[in-house]
């Protein structure tokens, strides 16, 4: 969702529940040069919560990270949760770029979950329908007025520029995904409290999903079977994950039930997208997040569905001081959406 066109120095922003991280590149074309990067960890009830208080706590958590990086730019490019945007795939009589945005305002009530005059809409067409002839594929995203509004006005009251805003999940792909990628490729990210999942092909998003399974409910999947705190539950899931020789299995059997709902849900995602796009077939799945940071989870998902799963580099498109390389890649799980805000082009 632009607000502002042809900006070309600008940041990514990525407000998250746990953190909240920023990205600044140089130079034109497919590579840019990273300029600077920066995290600071908030608490998850300020960035979940509408109250005035907490966001304004949100706000100088924000401004100091900013003033700490020394960013100069103050033009952002910020994400959209997922669990506050809408984002499908869906098909549209091809028509005339004006008669479209009419027949898509008139059509999207009965498409997307909020009122029309209480949403913004953003959309662009991906291609020929699959499915009909004569109709194009449109890739259609919304967002409350009131979640735009009130994440601007935080914005601007320290000082910066929004240019646009954007859903994680498709900053994710940009970030994580060669941008010639043609086959058909999943990312998986799985966060604090949901997890993003997308298919894009041929350069373009197929399927975005926010699934409600995040590192938080896998660990309390542990504190509940194990009986023991969170502290101790977030340490055995992240250092054990789902190996079944480590502490005789006892963590595998503590977390399994909760992974495999996530599982099933890569998989109702997967199914979908076969049979919308017919005689294609998945290439392979990039996880990132605590998806890559969960021992044995990635092997899992190869053995459950037969294909390649890879870890994820939120630094693939981006070049950098190879003395940086092992410090970026320590990180580069937690910075996919932040990057791909910071790749976004106008």
């Amino acid at each position: 969702m632009s607000l502002i066109s042809g900006v070309s120095d600008f940041f990514g922003l990525d407000i998250g529940t746990t953190a909240v991280r920023l990205v600044s590149l140089k130079g034109n074309g497919a590579v840019k040069q990273l300029s600077r990067y920066a995290y600071a960890p908030i608490e998850d009830k300020i960035a979940l919560s509408d109250s005035r208080a907490d966001q304004q706590r949100l706000a100088s958590a924000i401004r100091d990270l900013v003033n700490e990086s020394r960013i100069t730019t103050r033009n952002v490019s910020v994400g959209i949760p997922s669990q506050r945007v809408f984002t499908a795939v869906v098909d549209i009589d091809n028509l005339p770029s004006g008669e479209m945005a009419k027949s898509i305002r008139y059509q999207a009530d009965s498409l997307i979950p909020t009122p029309i005059d209480q949403s913004k809409l953003d959309w662009s067409v991906i291609g020929d329908s699959p499915k009909e002839s004569g109709k194009v594929e449109l890739l259609l995203s919304s967002v409350t007025n009131e979640f735009i509004e009130n994440r601007l006005d935080m914005l601007e009251s320290i000082g910066l520029n929004v240019i646009s805003f954007e859903p994680d999940s498709l900053a994710l792909a940009r970030a994580i995904l060669a941008p010639d990628a043609t086959v058909p490729q999943m990312v998986i990210d799985i966060g604090n409290k949901s997890s993003d999942l997308v298919i894009v092909m041929n350069g373009a998003p197929r399927l975005s999903r926010a699934i409600p399974t995040g590192s938080e409910t896998i660990i309390r999947s542990a504190v509940q079977n194990l009986n023991i705190d969170e502290k101790q539950a977030e340490q055995f899931v992240f250092k054990f994950g789902l190996s079944k020789e480590k502490l005789e299995g006892q963590i595998y059997q503590a977390i399994v039930g909760t992974i495999d709902l996530l599982v099933g849900e890569i998989e109702k995602s997967i199914k979908f997208f076969h049979t919308r796009y017919t005689g294609t077939k998945l290439d392979r799945i990039i996880v990132t997040g605590a998806a890559s940071a969960l021992p044995e989870f990635p092997l899992y998902v190869a053995n459950k569905f037969g294909i390649s799963v890879e870890i994820g580099n939120a630094w693939r498109n981006v070049s950098y001081s190879p003395e940086k390389q092992n410090e970026l890649l320590v990180v580069s799980n937690h910075f996919g959406v932040a990057v791909g805000l910071a790749e976004r082009q106008e």
